[in-house]
Formats: structure tokens, sequence, C-alpha cells
């Protein structure tokens, strides 16, 4: 018995001793997990392939998590597992089924991933620094942590062009928005109705109720000055003149200016949730456009985006069959139908689309089974496409436009075979024009790197240049300084030797003197 085991460092291969004994050794191993001199006894280590570089680490990594055989391993195996023969039959450990699988049908070599190979493996990943040579605890450790980070942000990476988590958030906080707004609302019209209650009746908008709460403050203040802006808020005259004979018959009780300022602090609250919530909508619009174009110009936004947040992702939604699509949230009214032997529910998320609410009550059931089938279609278009476009969308909805009048008509509608000719060709233009954009995009992209890298190496020059020539300053000084220095001891030699010179010479005129007299 061999088994392998895949490191973030390397991968390793043990051999495991007295493999006669396997139905012995199961407790054995159990007992010498935790020591590492009673690991040694039942599991040696035969070769260990540590990786090049972190990036071959990362593939191989990917590789085995997808079970698929890397040829770094396949090298591996091959090398250093013996192939089996009449009396000795190799069987190779592994900690995934899949992997296996992928040995066995490339390698043709016997694979177990049950019993004591996990107990084995478990016991190798946690004396894994200590059965291989020159590996410390500390390298391991850092192996694992560089890997891990890689591996995290190479699964993020690869959700990028397909941002539906921002789709499932926006969504979430949309309905959540629209149940504060509305509770606070409430709670400024009780709150304002002490103080002006004909108001509420008047005004029942409560984006409108908290911007007059806000404008008009005291009734009793209320001048011909704030008409303008009343009206301005109210969109009509004659609800601006009932507000003012309302504000001078009112029944409401008198309040004191700290109770105004805090309904008027309140209002605020409310009227900046209100615009963020229409600010959130258009970010949720756009952001459907991008992401599932098709599915939003089929259904909508909103109805598009709660499908994605209630099936988890955008590929999850692509996967499902049109029957779970048609009663995606009301899984408990199906649950229920199905424990009392009712009737199923016809439709889920997508009955507050137009299209089922415009249908005659006999027809809803049918119409909700072809938009569904219709919306399956346009997220796994939006799902696998290269460049989603809208095109398809608009297809599949005029598709629904006939399906409901040919149920109140019986106009016969146009096949979807012919249809979808008539999108494929449409979308192959748009998505030539997406993909001559994309390649500009990128060679711009590839050109202000360009040019940010030349900048970036002249400036360097510049930097490097500027102490060189300071340096070849400093040199051709020092050289002057030097010239002069020897002309100065040269002078100064001189001096010295002419210095010495003269004393010489008198002495000897005075001998020549001397024998002359």
């Amino acid at each position: 018995l061999y088994v392998l085991f895949e490191h973030a460092s390397g991968y390793g291969l043990f051999r495991v001793r007295e493999f006669e004994e396997v139905s012995m050794l199961l407790p054995q191993v159990e007992a010498s997990v935790t020591d590492v001199s009673k690991f040694n006894s039942v599991v040696k280590l035969v070769a260990f392939s540590p990786f090049k570089s972190g990036t071959n680490a990362l593939d191989n990594m990917n590789s085995v998590s997808e079970g698929i055989l890397h040829d770094d391993l396949r090298v591996f195996i091959e090398t250093n597992v013996p192939k089996s023969t009449k009396k000795e039959k190799v069987i190779l450990g592994v900690g995934d089924s899949r992997i296996g699988a992928a040995i066995s049908e490339d390698l043709s070599v016997k694979c177990q991933q049950v019993g004591v190979v996990q107990e084995l493996l478990r016991g190798i990943r946690v004396h894994f620094a200590k059965l291989v040579k020159g590996l410390t605890e500390k390298s391991a450790g850092k192996a694992q942590l560089g890997l891990g980070h890689s591996y995290s942000r190479a699964k993020v990476k690869f959700n990028v062009n397909r941002v539906d988590n921002m789709i499932i958030q926006s969504i979430s906080l949309l309905d959540q928005l629209d149940k504060d707004v509305n509770t606070f609302s409430m709670r400024i019209r009780e709150w304002y109705s002490y103080h002006f209650p004909e108001l509420a009746r008047i005004v029942t908008d409560h984006f409108k109720y908290a911007r007059l709460a806000k404008l008009i403050k005291n009734r009793k203040e209320l001048t011909r000055e704030l008409e303008d802006e009343i009206e301005e808020i109210t969109i009509d005259s004659s609800v601006t003149k009932s507000i003012y004979d309302a504000a001078k018959s009112s029944m409401g009780m008198d309040i004191s200016p700290i109770d105004l300022l805090n309904i008027e602090m309140f209002a605020t609250r409310v009227i900046g949730l209100s615009e963020y919530r229409k600010n959130l909508s258009e970010y949720l619009q756009t952001k459907m456009q991008q992401v599932a174009p098709n599915l939003a110009t089929l259904i909508g936004d909103q109805i598009g985006a709660r499908l994605i947040a209630h099936s988890g992702s955008l590929t999850n939604l692509a996967k499902y069959p049109a029957s779970t699509v048609q009663i995606l949230g009301a899984e408990k009214a199906l649950f229920r139908a199905l424990k009392t032997r009712g009737n199923t529910p016809k439709y889920g998320l997508i009955f507050h689309s137009t299209f089922i609410g415009r249908a005659l009550a006999r027809n809803k059931g049918r119409i909700s089974r072809y938009l569904a089938n219709k919306c399956s279609i346009a997220s796994r278009i939006d799902c696998f496409a290269e460049y989603p476009t809208a095109v398809f969308g608009e297809h599949l909805k005029q598709q629904v436009e006939d399906r409901l009048k040919f149920y109140e008509s019986g106009d016969v509608p146009t096949k979807n075979v012919d249809v979808m000719k008539i999108a494929v060709g449409e979308a192959e233009v748009v998505q030539k024009k997406l993909a001559k954009k994309e390649k500009k995009r990128k060679r711009k992209a590839a050109e202000l790197e360009a040019t940010l890298e030349t900048t970036m190496e002249t400036t360097m020059e510049e930097e490097t240049e500027e102490p060189i020539k300071k340096k070849k300053k400093k040199k051709k000084k020092s050289k002057e300084e030097s010239e002069e220095e020897e002309m100065e001891t040269s002078v100064a030699m001189d001096t010295t030797a002419e210095l010495e010179d003269t004393p010489s010479k008198k002495p000897k005129k005075k001998k020549k003197k001397k024998n002359a007299d």
C-alpha cells in the first residue's frame, strides 16, 4: 500500500509497512497518529517532489481540486509507484475519489480512498514536516498560507466578469429598505398628525408627506411665501390650496419647538433613505444590464434579481430546469401541497411579472409555465455567453406577448426555431461590435501601460544620471585641486632646494679665497 499526499510544498509518496495485516492496522494507526516515533514504524517516505514555484503549486492544486491529473503528478506517480505484479499487488491510497478515478483511468493504478487510508493521511498531515528531510514546520506553514491566499484569490478573480454577488446584496438591501421606509413613514405620519392631522388625509404618498412635514413645520407659521415650494412637492395646485385651508382650521394640538426639531430631524432621515432607495434601484438596473441583460429585458430588473438571489447565483439559476424556475419562491406551498396531496402552486417569484397579471385566470398557469421556460433560456444565455447582449431577451419577450395574444384571440405565434434564427443573426452583429470595442479598450489599456512604463523608466534614468553628473563634477574638482596641490608642492620643493643650495655655495667661495691667500 502506497499513500499519495498533496502538500502546499509538493507531492509526497509514502509506503505503508506490513500491508498484509491491514485488518489489524487500523487501531494501530489510530493510536500512533499522535506519536511521531510510532507513526514512523507504520509509514515510510518513498519520494518527495517539491513544486518549482508558487504558480506551479497553484496550477497543480487547481487540477487536484477539479479531479484532473496534472502532468507533474503523472510523472511523479510513473517514476515512483512500482507496477503491480502477480506476486505483489500495488494499491495507491488517495484522499479524493475524483483524483483516484483519474489516476486509475490514465495510469491503470488501483486506487483506494476509504478505510485505513483516511487515518494514514490524517497522520501524514500532522507529521509531514517531520517526515520530510529539510522541511520545517515554519516553512511548511508559510507554503500553506501562500498557496491558500493565491488559491482563494484565483477563485474570487474567476467570478469577476459575472459579479452576481453585488446583485444579490443589492436586491436584499432594496427589500429591507422598502420595509424600513414604510415603517418610518408610518411613524412620522403618526407623530406629525398630533400637530397637523389633516395633512395625512390630503397627502397619501409617504415621500411627499415627509418632505411637506419638514417644510411646513409649525402649521400656524405657514405663509404664502412657501406656496411655490409646496406646489413643487405636491405637483398639484388644488392639493396645495387644500393644505392651506386645512392649516387655517386644523384640529391638531400645539407643539413645542423641541418636538418640531425632532420631527424635522426624523423627516430628513426618512427623505434620505427614500432618495438612497431610488439610487440603489438605478444601480441594480445598470448591474442587471451588465450581468443578465436578457433576463432583465424579459422579466424585469427586480424580479430577475430576486430569481438570482433566491437560487444563490446566476450559474445556479442557469442549471435549474424550467419547472424549478416556475415555482422558485413558493417552496413552502409546494411541500405543503405534496404533504397534504393537494394542488401544487402554479408560480412563485415570477407571479409579480406583468405577463401573469395580464393573463386571464384560466390561463395564468399556462403562461407562467411558458414564462419560466423562457426565463430558463435567458439565464443560460446570460451565464455562458462571452459577450452578453439583450437581443435574445427582446425576442423572448415578444414570444411571451405573442403567446398571450394566442390565448386571448387564437392567433398562431411564430415558431421558436424561426425566432431564434433571427435572434442569433442579430446577436452576432452586436457581439462583433462589442468584441471590437473590447479590443480597442484593451489596446488603449496596453498603450497606457506602455506610456506609464516609459515615463517611469525615463524618470528613473534621470534620477540615476543626476548623481553621476554630480560625481563627475566632484571628480573634476578633485583633479583641479590635486593639480594645484602638485604645483604648490613643486614650488615648495624648488624653494627649499634653492635655500639649500645658497648656503653651500658661499663657504666654497670662502675656501677658494683662503687658498688664494
